[in-house]
């Protein structure tokens, strides 16, 4: 994709989720099957295969183009694996200017300060060339790790959504969230 960025941080290169690179993201998601579940949907048994996540990375450059979604991976620049990932979907332009940011950081790196450096580096991304003036995220009010990086990135705490979002096969409620531009 020739205008899909690449955005460097201090460990990482940030890379929109694309066909040649799904491999990463099936792996990525087979090492941290058990880390991840608590937090995400429930999926499919085909989740996990090859073509489930060649066919989500088409679609996602499908709507990067279209202007509704940037789902990024973090490549660890020396191993060459997929670290985290910082997703920005429901990108609504107009008077609105925002979207919702979900994420997600490798077990065996959390706790290292790499989940905020690489939304840290995303976001200024959405803010700066993509023009957003908003951007959402929620977290489960059991996920302190998720409610301090927020805070830490510059999230205030807006409201409180009673069974908001069906996870893990239950509907959870959630912390919303948001951070709004400098820059506007």
């Amino acid at each position: 994709m020739s205008t899909a960025p690449v955005i460097t941080t201090m460990r990482t290169q940030l890379h929109l989720l694309a066909p040649d690179n799904a491999h990463l993201v099936q792996t990525y998601h087979e090492v941290n099957r058990d880390h991840l579940e608590p937090w995400e949907p429930q999926r499919g048994a085909d989740f996990q295969s090859e073509a489930s996540f060649r066919s989500i990375a088409e679609l996602s450059c499908s709507a990067f183009l279209a202007g509704t979604e940037a789902k990024f991976i973090a490549v660890d620049r020396a191993s060459g694996q997929m670290v985290a990932s910082c997703n920005f979907t429901n990108i609504v332009k107009g008077p609105l200017m925002a979207c919702n940011m979900g994420y997600s950081v490798t077990q065996a790196l959390q706790g290292q300060g790499l989940m905020h450096e690489v939304a840290s580096g995303s976001i200024r991304y959405m803010f700066e060339v993509v023009g957003l003036h908003r951007i959402m995220a929620n977290h489960m009010p059991s996920n302190l790790r998720s409610q301090r990086l927020l805070a830490r990135l510059g999230f205030e705490r807006e409201g409180y959504a009673r069974a908001y979002l069906k996870i893990a096969g239950q509907w959870q409620d959630m912390v919303l969230n948001s951070l709004i531009n400098p820059g506007d």
